[in-house]
């Protein structure tokens, strides 16, 4: 008998869904059936997305949403349940770097790096959170109580990687956030969980790779390979799903064994 998940009737909010994973997560849940919200600060980008899913028979909404500012969240997070209906899955995947040696990282480097990858993320799902806390408490409507948090981490969260020393401590905090949010809220049927992604080829540093020092790295790897947005797709799923419900607080790594 085949195994399927289906995600129909749900509601998944994906932030930094303008390219990337961020767009990979988004295709992916609209696939299992999900109703998408797609978040991010590049609305064209979203838009053109959104028809990419509804092309191939998927339900995509665009969200303006900047992580870095708080009236931001709270308006995206209004507008998408508003429009769409309660949040029952968030993907927490707006992330940012600066590539630099620790003696050269001034402030506003700092900032920069903590301000999405840590506090967005933070009152993000402080900010969903708090919706799918009311429902699962009775005091709004709703058909589903609980929900599906996934921030997405990295393995440089777990494993220190040279010249984005500042980035590592941001997911590092990620990952200990997970944890505390499984912890506080798992009781009301809220599954908060980590993905780690290795070294992944999308869009961004697809040209790296083809240069001597992105040959050079993927050389140093358990299997001298890098990964492809879709090799995230059935632990997301999975992770987004009813069938999670005993996997709360997990930090799962899916880097081909680099952080081992």
């Amino acid at each position: 008998m085949a195994y399927s998940i289906d995600l129909s009737g749900r509601v998944a909010l994906i932030t930094g869904a303008s390219g990337g994973l961020g767009a990979q997560f988004a295709r992916t849940l609209a696939g299992a059936g999900a109703a998408v919200v797609l978040a991010s600060r590049r609305i064209e980008r979203l838009k053109e997305l959104r028809a990419q899913i509804e092309a191939e028979g998927g339900d995509a909404h665009v969200i303006e949403l900047d992580v870095t500012d708080q009236a931001s969240i709270r308006s995206a997070v209004a507008h998408a349940e508003t429009e769409v209906g309660s949040i029952d899955i968030l993907v927490n995947n707006s992330g940012v770097s600066t590539t630099q040696r620790l003696v050269d990282v001034g402030q506003d480097d700092f900032d920069f790096v903590f301000d999405t990858n840590v506090k967005g993320a933070f009152f993000v799902a402080q900010e969903v959170g708090k919706r799918m806390l009311a429902r699962a408490q009775g005091s709004a409507p709703g058909s589903f109580t609980g929900g599906r948090i996934v921030n997405v981490a990295s393995m440089a969260g777990l494993k220190v990687l040279p010249k984005i020393g500042v980035y590592c401590m941001s997911k590092a905090a990620l990952i200990q956030m997970t944890k505390a949010m499984a912890g506080e809220w798992g009781r009301f049927g809220i599954n908060v969980n980590a993905i780690c992604p290795g070294y992944i080829d999308t869009e961004i540093n697809h040209a790296h790779w083809q240069t001597e020092s992105g040959q050079k790295l993927v050389q140093m790897l358990p299997r001298k390979r890098i990964g492809q947005p879709q090799d995230l797709d059935a632990l997301l799923v999975m992770l987004c799903s009813d069938q999670s419900h005993f996997i709360n607080g997990a930090v799962i790594s899916a880097d081909d064994g680099f952080a081992v």
